[in-house]
């Protein structure tokens, strides 16, 4: 926990609090015999922790934008693959207590679990360190570099824009593999330019997989117009 403190730059006074936010639900239930000993209901408290930050940032930082654009702009910011993308760039998933099914089943880099962390992440500093803490952090380590964030959220989108508008060729998504049991798939798909493949991309849905693809391909993309223009 200290490691953490130090990446996160917050060192708790209560250090049970960022305990209870790196315990998973499944890790509970074999050591604490079904009693309520998870990061659940921090994750609650956070997530409405995060919402009012990133609102609030949003509404002052674009003050031409509609509600409606607003809304699209925190929900890019605030859905689970932004949070776990986050949650990884703090190493988060390697600091949680997972029960033994979820250690054995990849938990530590599930984005289900690791987004819902950092929310209980936020819901701790908030109870421990206050509103203000809370929001240094949010705006440290989610509502930085959102350009890339809302490039990531609206990856598939984008990419087929630049796709009509650049190639002669169609954008397909392949499946290149399928791993692991039922509850656990890690899939693995490929983005094709008519019959050039670019940008690979695991998750453990098609869709989540199909997005990591497409931001991949964008950056790839990007890279070659650099390269060209220099």
């Amino acid at each position: 926990m200290n490691k953490l403190e130090e990446i996160i730059g917050y060192h708790f006074h209560d250090p049970s609090l960022l305990e209870l936010a790196l315990t998973h639900s499944s890790y509970a239930h074999e050591h604490f015999a079904g009693k309520r000993h998870d990061n659940e209901r921090l994750e609650f408290l956070g997530d409405a922790v995060l919402e009012l930050v990133s609102s609030d940032f949003l509404y002052s930082q674009h003050e031409k934008y509609p509600e409606g654009e607003l809304t699209k702009l925190r929900a890019s910011i605030v859905c689970e693959p932004t949070l776990a993308l986050c949650a990884d760039a703090i190493s988060l998933g390697s600091f949680l207590r997972l029960g033994r099914g979820e250690e054995s089943t990849g938990g530590r880099h599930r984005a289900s679990i690791t987004s819902d962390a950092m929310e209980a992440l936020i819901g701790a500093i908030y109870l421990d360190g206050g509103f203000a803490n809370a929001k240094d952090f949010v705006m440290k380590f989610i509502l930085n570099d959102l350009d890339s964030k809302k490039l990531f959220y609206d990856s598939k989108t984008i990419l087929q824009e630049i796709v009509q508008k650049e190639f002669a060729d169609p954008l397909s998504y392949e499946l290149v593999s399928e791993e692991g049991p039922d509850h656990d798939k890690r899939f693995c798909v490929r983005t094709f330019i008519g019959t050039v493949p670019y940008g690979d991309g695991v998750g453990h849905t098609k869709k989540a997989a199909q997005q990591v693809a497409a931001y991949k391909t964008i950056l790839m993309l990007r890279e070659k117009t650099r390269e060209t223009c220099t």
